[in-house]
């Protein structure tokens, strides 16, 4: 197996086909994996060196890729870790052809057994509960003798969905049942509400001023979370995956003023919360709860089989049905 090590922008560019395509074959392909995710990320939130290490198989095909940039961490480490990891990256893994795990799992250690690449740690965050990476490959890593360590990081709270809003409010607990009916009632007894969802390009990127301004008001950890850099990368990044067609951005209107917002992905048949916000002055109406629920109508209306809240054990989530599922992170350390 080849391995090829690409290390500036016109490399990372040239690789976006094959990355694509590698993409539909992988056995873990979660959608912060995908090309133009990554390379936004990189472009605005990106440090260091970065590192992608691609493997082809001997008819020259992409069958394995680790995107890794190598930066000094806070105890002098020279650390490789996935790009995107972590803040703003729910999942995240190594891309591999199903077709080719222990070989291209092999192929990576051993590019990273060689000279060709001085490094210290390799940190791969937030992998998913079925990746093969915290698995397998940790044990071929720990089979030649290198140091490894696994531990969860977070959890995924996840709904999976019934075919109708009505089986899905039955297989939720019977107190949360009420709660949801209550709160939507009383939104659409008190005001006058409009939702809708913005999906074109254009559309998205006029509307992302008034999703940051609610995400911000929302708490006082949301107001700290931005700097420019995260707002450049959260406009790029929604412009981005809007214009591939798999963003949906949600407001609830009160009386006219947008209340509430859902920043969510439609991606491999399922619906990915990643941020919202609402106006804590209509805090007593719920717009927040009331568009969650509406958005979880949508999906099953749109017959996508998941509703995934992301990282995070807030309690809400739960209180809508989900069942938690865990997050690893993955620490292999080079022998000296």
């Amino acid at each position: 197996m080849q391995t090829t090590i690409y290390t500036n922008l016109t490399e990372f560019d040239a690789l976006r086909d094959e990355w694509t395509n590698l993409l539909e074959r992988a056995v873990s392909a979660p959608f912060f994996m995908q090309y133009s995710y990554q390379r936004t990320w990189w472009q605005y939130l990106g440090q260091g060196d970065l590192m992608l290490i691609a493997m082809r198989a001997a008819d020259g095909q992409l069958v394995g890729l680790a995107p890794l940039f190598r930066t000094t961490n806070q105890v002098g480490q020279r650390q490789l870790a996935l790009i995107g990891c972590v803040d703003v990256s729910d999942y995240l893994d190594l891309l591999v052809d199903e077709n080719y795990i222990e070989p291209v799992h092999q192929a990576l250690l051993d590019c990273l057994s060689s000279d060709q690449i001085v490094w210290d740690k390799l940190y791969l965050c937030s992998l998913p509960q079925n990746s093969h990476t915290h698995s397998r490959m940790a044990e071929l890593a720990q089979a030649r003798g290198w140091q490894v360590s696994r531990h969860q990081q977070a959890v995924c709270p996840v709904i999976t969905l019934a075919d109708s809003w009505d089986n899905y409010l039955a297989e939720i607990d019977k107190k949360q049942r009420h709660e949801i009916r209550r709160k939507i009632g009383k939104l659409e007894r008190t005001a006058s509400i409009h939702w809708y969802v913005l999906e074109s390009a254009a559309e998205v990127s006029a509307a992302m001023d008034d999703f940051i301004m609610l995400h911000q008001k929302s708490t006082q950890d949301k107001e700290d979370f931005w700097n420019e850099a995260l707002i450049q990368f959260f406009k790029a990044m929604a412009h981005e995956i809007a214009k591939a067609g798999g963003l949906k951005l949600y407001f609830i209107e009160i009386d006219g003023l947008r209340a509430a917002a859902m920043l969510c992905f439609d991606y491999a048949n399922q619906f990915l919360l990643y941020n919202s916000g609402f106006d804590p002055k209509f805090y007593d109406l719920s717009p927040g709860n009331v568009l969650t629920a509406y958005t979880i109508q949508e999906a099953i209306r749109l017959g996508r089989t998941r509703y995934d809240f992301l990282r995070g054990d807030e309690i809400y989530k739960f209180r809508f049905g989900a069942q938690a599922e865990p997050l690893y992170d993955l620490e292999v350390f080079r022998p000296i």
